[in-house]
């Protein structure tokens, strides 16, 4: 398998938002009714504690990763840069972030190996009397943070600039404004904070509006967000149904088309990142919290990878019915369990699997990390009801993760149940030694292997 690429260290990477940090109404996880126009989107949470040791040990074993801190509440939260905060937001803002609370995740991202990426304040309060973006908000949290140590690896200049959110203006709405006040951010980050990458622009969906702001950018890393569709919560229409589907799966890849003809365009050459994206949008329907939507989640990782882009980031560790995590119990969801395999098994560089996509059988190749000549595999047997094969010259260890039903919270690894133990510690991840030959994939299966290939490229 001949070497294609290399992906950041850092690829598998994750968000926690803003309005996690500072404590507020976030997208409220679903109830045992059925989502209407009429029902409450959000709901308040208390800022999430970054102290506690069993989010602490799930997100080191996810090291490195980056931990994008961001969102839409970003773009009106106020940082308040003295010892006693007020008590509420100045005119102009909806949110507070405190000086603890930033500390507090400076210190969680230090503690688990994730570097910081974050975006900055653009609503009214930080803008003059002509609509003119003022740098003190931004320029207040650099200073803050690396007087205490801290540091900032990337930042887009704000939230999804093509979408009005939260209190802040939409750049879509005046692209000539939104260049004028992104080469400020540009002029302050180059000057004062050359270490720090810029990413941009951070836009959702294929719209015109994107593509203007692509063209407007003068960024180190193009940044893009995508969801496959929206939640219930906001009337979407995504289906379990057609979750396995080359369609659904799809998605992913013919953004990405859309977002890499403008990079090659506008930023030839530059990285480009996936900063936020899950299986819905607002907060993620009710099987994203399910064994279901990990096929996405990892094709989406192995396509990505394979078509060049550098660092994935998956919207959220642990809030709403996307986060990896339950938010309540911290409980390891399905699609945690699929990054932890991801993160033990393939390493940075992508190989040609030699086959493609075909009859929902999807193979993707990476080095195996940590063993030098070692290969992972990544198949998925997308099929609901059709088992597959694969003859492999070399044993291998398999790793095949499925669950009693494609819509279960608990899956199993080798047919056995995966949790953490009493004291919320990981359990061992054993593989099964199989012979070299031929290979059966059961349907609606993920399975890892590794063999000691002697690859070159590895």
């Amino acid at each position: 398998m001949a070497r294609i690429g290399v992906v950041d260290e850092r690829f598998q990477s994750y968000n926690v938002e803003m309005v996690e940090v500072t404590g507020g109404r976030f997208w409220k996880p679903y109830g045992p009714g059925t989502s209407d126009a009429h029902s409450d989107l959000y709901a308040y949470r208390a800022p999430i504690d970054l102290t506690n040791d069993r989010l602490r040990k799930l997100a080191a074993a996810l090291a490195p990763a980056y931990i994008r801190i961001s969102g839409s509440w970003a773009n009106a939260t106020y940082f308040a840069n003295s010892d006693v905060a007020p008590s509420m937001p100045p005119r102009g803002f909806n949110g507070i972030l405190t000086r603890q609370q930033w500390l507090g995740a400076i210190g969680f991202s230090q503690a688990v190996g994730a570097q910081i990426v974050t975006s900055f304040a653009v609503s009214p309060g930080t803008r003059d009397a002509a609509g003119v973006w003022r740098p003190d908000q931004a320029s207040g949290l650099l200073a803050y943070t690396a007087s205490v140590g801290g540091r900032i690896a990337a930042a887009e200049f704000m939230n999804e600039p093509n979408v009005a959110a939260m209190g802040a203006a939409a750049a879509s709405d005046d692209v000539a404004g939104y260049r004028r006040d992104f080469q400020f951010f540009r002029s302050l980050m180059k000057q004062q904070y050359p270490d720090i990458m810029i990413l941009g622009p951070g836009t959702v969906s294929v719209t015109n509006a994107a593509s203007e702001l692509v063209a407007s950018s003068g960024v180190d890393v193009v940044s893009y967000h995508h969801y496959g569709a929206l939640s219930e919560r906001c009337r979407g229409t995504g289906a379990p149904e057609a979750a396995l589907s080359e369609t659904w799966l799809s998605r992913t890849e013919q953004v990405l088309t859309f977002y890499l003809a403008l990079r090659d365009k506008f930023e030839p050459g530059k990285p480009i990142w996936l900063t936020e994206t899950a299986e819905a949008a607002c907060g993620g329907n009710r099987w994203a919290a399910t064994f279901l939507d990990t096929f996405r989640y990892l094709d989406q990782l192995g396509r990505l990878a394979k078509s060049g882009v550098q660092v994935v980031m998956h919207n959220t560790l642990a809030a709403s019915d996307y986060g990896l995590l339950d938010e309540k119990t911290l409980t390891p969801r399905p699609n945690y369990w699929g990054a932890l395999l991801w993160r033990k098994l393939m390493g940075n560089i992508v190989l040609d699997p030699g086959m493609p996509i075909e009859a929902g059988l999807h193979v993707y190749a990476h080095c195996q990390r940590g063993t030098p000549g070692g290969v992972a595999l990544l198949v998925i047997n997308a099929s609901r009801d059709m088992p597959r094969s694969l003859t492999l010259p070399d044993a291998s260890q398999r790793y095949t993760l499925d669950a009693a039903n494609l819509q279960d919270i608990n899956v199993r690894l080798n047919g056995h149940a995966l949790g953490l133990s009493a004291q919320g510690d990981l359990p061992l991840i054993p593989g099964v030694r199989t012979t070299a030959g031929a290979l059966i994939f059961a349907p609606a299966t993920i399975t890892f292997l590794t063999t000691a290939a002697s690859n070159s490229a590895c």
